[in-house]
């Protein structure tokens, strides 16, 4: 509290009235003076006491209590600001200036720190600095700031063209956290598909940045979607192309890479990932039935059910060595074309199901091993068994014996039972979701006829007649391998006893052998909207349900997953940062991006003066690099004046105050102004007199 004293005027007249009536006293006063008339001063003593009773001065004391200024210090916390030595940086520097702020007198500080959590903007928005600053300011009087100083490192994504348009007018200090030689290598996608066909060529385009190696070769590591990698050697500042083909349908992901640049300030933005919805024109089915039978129209119809399936069925309905006098034209349309499909053809096919197929010399040994070579490098194979399955004739007799996960011990059991879910068979997503599959005891139609077999590799889903193996699958090679061992799966389509999930089962099957990622065992995923990623994570384990995830920045947590049914568990979490997260449980990893392919933070992390020098100059601030410069010195200032020199910065004083009592006291009292003229006509007349 302090006390402040005045002279103020309160006139009781007009002024033009005050100001006309000393003229005319004025005048009467020097007519007197030039007759030579006596007394005059002591009238002119009248006059002037009398001319200040109107003016009606008084003597105001005022009891003052100062209101503090406000200096808001805006620290970036953005991702960028965590390179390098710059949160070092950044954490002497606000140590140090809280210190000098704290030695001014009348002076209030708000420390705002920028969180990229904090910002509200549109998705890959960037650093945005004065965004935050207005939110922060949105409840205080603009006269009442001193001072803004940003720690930054300059690469603010909301500069304003002027300051002109904001609510407070102060000067605006900048201290940059970096160093002004630092350089960065990028890599940018300039086109990219999200869908593509799966198996054909996809065009992506990048480019690669360094500011350091403009012009100059640089490794770029494309890997693609099956794991396969794609070295290319680029120009530094062209575009380039390379295709990827997608090899199954759903979404893949495409991570490009350039080899990194010793001494850039981050490897975040050398490496981008693509997620690509990859779709199928046609899947090509192979069905060969071995005899006609009751349960073959249930392929049929699952899989013309289907308008993106094409299939190829035939059906043997007598081998080449059996002669009789049936009629040609009874017998088929057309031969059965074994060299065209086995030879010719084979790899066009995405699925070959034998479906109670036995050998009888109508496909050669020789095309069987075209086919066990068709498996291995990545086709599929699905065998649906009946009882000559189980004797010599078998096709595990055969050279594809040796890719499947079951062979037959000789039994057939005919007798009624109950498929039922095995411990995998709960866990696997090819059964795990099956309408009733979560019944201790299924609800599921009876069949009457198993082969009994002994399993030697891969996962047994549905299990039989006395707990035997019933649904087998498992890997060979590159390609897969699937067993039904009964021929009465049709039981469930005829809805007998109930019936069961039989097209459903089929169809899962099937696509699971073709590689539908989201029948994947064994996976680990994630998708990403509005910056909210959800972790989905399925495996055949049981082990601990968590992945441990690392932000563009380094920065990396540990996320417990929920278990949401056997084999299945997820967990969720915000993305603070934009840009390509790393998610990972040891064993099993996958990238996703939040925000576009070229996140604008990353886009060019470098620290900078160019985006906030020309705001810096029209508030009359200064701005330095606190990674090269001493941090300045803070001082008071009076507005209008220099608000910063070299080393030092200004904080305006807007001498802002409340008055909490004011004392007057009337200079010309009515008794004073009395007795005075009175005195002075009295002194008048008396030299008058004389």
């Amino acid at each position: 509290m302090g006390t402040v004293t005045d002279i103020t005027w309160a006139p009781l007249l007009p002024l033009p009235l005050v100001a006309l009536a000393g003229i005319l006293m004025a005048g009467l006063l020097v007519f007197g003076l030039m007759r030579g008339m006596p007394g005059i001063p002591w009238r002119a003593v009248a006059v002037a006491v009398t001319l200040l009773a109107l003016l009606n001065p008084s003597l105001v004391e005022e009891q003052r209590e100062p209101l503090a200024d406000l200096a808001v210090v805006l620290v970036d916390r953005s991702a960028s600001m965590a390179l390098g030595d710059r949160p070092a940086l950044t954490d002497s520097a606000v140590k140090g200036l809280g210190e000098r702020l704290a030695r001014l007198d009348n002076l209030e500080v708000r420390v705002i720190e920028a969180l990229p959590e904090a910002v509200e903007g549109p998705a890959d928005s960037g650093t945005r600095l004065m965004g935050a600053l207005t939110r922060a300011l949105a409840d205080v009087p603009g006269e009442s700031v001193s001072a803004v100083i940003m720690i930054t490192d300059g690469a603010v994504h909301d500069v304003p063209d002027s300051l002109a348009g904001l609510r407070w007018s102060a000067p605006l200090h900048v201290l940059v956290s970096g160093r002004s030689n630092a350089f960065d290598r990028r890599l940018e996608i300039v086109e990219a598909p999200r869908y593509g066909v799966v198996d054909e060529a996809l065009p992506i385009v990048f480019r690669v940045f360094d500011q350091a190696a403009d012009g100059t070769p640089v490794l770029v590591t494309v890997t693609t979607p099956d794991g396969a990698t794609i070295p290319r050697r680029v120009t530094v500042g062209e575009r380039h192309e390379v295709r990827v083909a997608l090899s199954h349908a759903g979404l893949s992901v495409v991570r490009l890479e350039v080899e990194e640049n010793p001494g850039e300030i981050t490897t975040v933005n050398n490496q981008a990932v693509l997620p690509i919805n990859g779709v199928r024109e046609d899947l090509k089915v192979l069905l060969v039935s071995g005899e006609a039978h009751t349960g073959e129209r249930i392929w049929r119809n699952t899989l013309k059910s289907d308008p993106a399936v094409e299939l190829v069925h035939f059906t043997i309905l007598r081998p080449p060595e059996k002669q009789d006098s049936t009629p040609i034209r009874e017998l088929a349309l057309i031969a059965f074309p074994v060299r065209e499909l086995f030879e010719g053809q084979i790899y066009n096919f995405d699925l070959i199901i034998f479906d109670r197929y036995r050998k009888r010399g109508v496909i050669p040994e020789i095309h069987l091993q075209n086919i066990a070579d068709y498996v291995m490098d990545g086709g599929a194979m699905m065998v649906a068994a009946g009882p000559d399955f189980a004797t010599a004739l078998g096709l595990h007799a055969t050279v594809l014996g040796e890719l499947m996960p079951a062979r037959p011990t000789g039994t057939v059991h005919v007798e009624p039972f109950r498929p039922g879910a095995t411990a995998a068979g709960r866990r696997h997503p090819v059964t795990a979701t099956l309408a009733g599959i979560g019944e201790d005891v299924p609800s599921w139609g009876r069949w009457f006829r198993h082969v009994e077999t002994t399993v030697t590799t891969g996962d047994v889903l549905l299990d039989g007649a006395g707990g035997a193996p019933l649904l087998v699958i498992s890997r060979a090679g590159e390609g897969r391998v699937a067993q039904l061992l009964s021929d009465h799966l049709w039981l469930w389509s005829r809805g007998y006893d109930g019936g069961g999930p039989g097209t459903e089962l089929l169809r899962r099957v099937a696509h699971w052998l073709m590689q539908e990622p989201d029948l994947e065992e064994n996976a680990l995923t994630a998708s990403e909207k509005d910056g909210h990623i959800t972790v989905v994570r399925r495996s055949m384990d049981d082990d601990d349900a968590e992945v441990v995830v690392t932000a563009p920045s380094g920065e990396v947590t540990t996320l417990e997953l929920e278990t949401l049914s056997p084999g299945r568990a997820r967990g969720d979490f915000m993305a603070v940062e934009t840009g390509l997260h790393h998610i990972s449980d040891g064993d099993m990893a996958t990238w996703i991006g939040v925000g576009s392919h070229n996140p604008l933070e990353w886009r060019d992390p470098r620290p900078t003066s160019a985006h906030l020098q020309p705001l810096v100059e029209e508030s009359g601030g200064h701005l330095s690099w606190i990674a090269h410069d001493q941090l300045p010195t803070v001082r008071r200032v009076t507005a209008g004046h220099d608000m910063s020199g070299p080393g030092w910065i200004g904080l305006v004083d807007h001498n802002r105050h409340v008055v909490r009592g004011i004392d007057l006291l009337a200079l010309m009292p009515a008794w004073f102004v009395l007795l005075a003229f009175i005195a002075g006509l009295a002194a008048a007349w008396r030299a008058e007199g004389r």
